[in-house]
C-alpha cells in the first residue's frame, strides 16, 4: 500500500526538494492516469445540495483522496480551493490517457458556450476564496459538534484550572441560564469552556501517556470577577466569581473546570494522504463506546510530532485473529493476516494525539486497531 503523491501537503515535517516541488505540480496539473479511474466513472455530473468533494470524487476515483490530481489542483489552489456549487455540471476530459475533473461554465438562461461564442461547452476551473454556499471537501456536520467536544491538553492543565465551586440554593445540576460560582484565575478571558476531570489517554502499545482527554459540557460567561476583601479582624473573605451558563452539552455541577474559549479555526479541510509512512494505533473511541462505525470518532496514537495533519486519510485495519492449524498433525498456532477495512479522515490535531473521523468501515473498530497510509 503505497502512500499518495505529495502534492497535497501545504505542511510538512519532511524536507522537499525545489525539484520534488515541481515534479508535484506537474503531475498534480496533469491529472490521474486512467487507471485511477473508477469502472463505471460517468462522463458528466452536475452538482446537486448536499454533495461534497469527497462524494464527487467517489463517482470518477478508486480512491477518492486523489481528487486534487482528477482537479489538476497546483500547491497554490490548495490553500486557495476550487469553489464548485450546486446546479454546475462536472465534465471528466480524458487526453493522452490521463483524465481531468473540469467545470462547464454555463450562462443563466442561455445555452452554454465557449469563450468564442460557438454554443459548445467549455471546460474551466473556478477558483477564488472561501464561500458559504460552495460544497465541501466532507461533510462538516458530522465533524463540527466534535470541533469543541473533543479536547486533548498536552499536560493535566485542567488540575489547576478554576472550578465550579457552588451553585445558587444548593442546585445540583445547572441549566443553560443558570448562574454559577467558581473559584481561580478567570482574568484570562470572559467566554470559557466547561469541562469535567480529564482522563489519560494511554498509548495501548508502550501504556504511555499521550495526552488528556476532556469530556466537554458546555460553556459559560464570566458576569462578575472573584473579589476578595478584608475584614475587620484581618479575616480574608472571599467572594468566588460569578458566572453564567450560556449552553449545556452535558451536566454541568460543582467541580467542574473551566477553561478559555479558543478562536474557532474555519479552515477547509482538503482531503490528502500522508507524504511519509506512517503506522499507529486507535487509542480509543469517543464517547466510552466500546466499538465504533461510519461517522463516528476515534482518538489516535499519533499527532503533529508524528507528522499527522488536517486533511490526512488514513486506512484502517483490523487485526488477524490467531488460530490453530486444524490441516497439521502439529496443530500449530497461525495468525491470520490483518486487513483492510476502512477508512479515516483526521480533523483534530495535537502534539501527540489525533482526532479522526470514519468516513467508511466493514466491520467495528475498536481500541487498538492499526492504521497506516492509504
Amino acid at each position: 500500500m503505497g502512500s499518495a503523491p505529495s502534492v497535497w501537503a501545504q505542511t510538512s515535517s519532511f524536507p522537499i526538494t525545489e525539484q520534488q516541488r515541481a515534479t508535484a505540480d506537474r503531475v498534480a496539473q496533469a491529472g490521474v492516469p486512467l487507471s485511477e479511474l473508477a469502472p463505471n466513472a460517468p462522463d458528466s455530473h452536475t452538482v446537486k445540495p448536499g454533495d461534497t468533494l469527497w462524494d464527487i470524487s467517489k463517482l470518477f476515483l478508486t480512491n477518492p483522496w486523489r481528487w486534487p490530481e482528477l482537479w489538476g489542483m497546483n500547491r497554490d489552489q490548495i490553500s486557495n480551493p476550487h469553489l464548485i456549487y450546486p446546479g454546475q455540471m462536472l465534465v471528466l476530459v480524458k487526453i493522452d490517457g490521463r483524465a481531468q475533473l473540469q467545470l462547464a461554465q454555463q450562462r443563466v438562461g442561455a445555452q452554454a458556450s465557449d469563450a468564442d461564442g460557438s454554443g459548445k461547452l467549455s471546460p474551466r476551473i473556478r477558483v477564488g476564496d472561501f464561500d458559504g454556499n460552495a460544497i465541501t471537501a466532507i461533510p462538516l456536520n458530522l465533524i463540527e459538534p466534535f470541533l469543541n467536544d473533543a479536547v486533548v491538553f498536552d499536560t493535566d492543565e485542567l488540575a489547576t484550572a478554576p472550578r465550579i465551586v457552588a451553585t445558587p440554593e444548593g442546585r445540583v445540576l445547572l441549566s443553560r441560564g443558570d448562574l454559577a460560582y467558581a473559584r481561580g484565575d478567570l482574568s484570562q478571558a470572559t467566554d470559557y469552556r466547561v469541562f469535567r476531570n480529564t482522563r489519560p489517554l494511554l498509548d495501548p502499545i508502550s501504556q504511555e501517556i499521550l495526552g488528556y482527554e476532556a469530556p466537554y459540557l458546555g460553556t459559560a460567561e464570566l458576569k462578575r470577577p472573584q473579589q476578595n476583601s478584608e475584614q475587620a479582624d484581618g479575616k480574608i473573605e472571599i467572594v468566588p466569581a460569578t458566572l453564567m451558563i450560556k449552553a449545556v452539552r452535558q451536566e454541568i455541577g460543582i467541580g467542574d473546570r473551566l477553561s478559555p474559549m479558543p478562536q474557532r479555526s474555519f479552515s477547509r479541510y482538503i482531503p490528502h494522504a500522508p507524504n511519509a509512512p506512517i503506522k499507529g494505533q486507535v487509542i480509543s473511541i469517543y464517547g466510552e463506546g466500546l466499538n465504533a462505525g461510519q461517522n463516528q470518532i476515534v482518538a489516535l496514537n499519533r499527532g503533529r510530532r508524528d507528522g499527522l495533519e488536517r486533511g490526512h486519510v488514513l486506512a484502517l485495519w483490523q487485526q488477524g485473529r490467531s488460530m490453530v492449524d486444524s490441516t497439521s498433525d502439529k496443530r500449530e498456532i497461525i495468525k491470520l493476516p490483518d486487513e483492510r477495512h476502512g477508512v479515516l479522515f483526521v480533523f483534530q490535531v495535537y502534539e501527540r494525539v489525533s482526532y479522526a473521523l470514519i468516513i467508511s468501515v466493514k466491520d467495528p473498530v475498536k481500541a487498538g486497531d492499526s492504521f497506516s497510509q492509504p
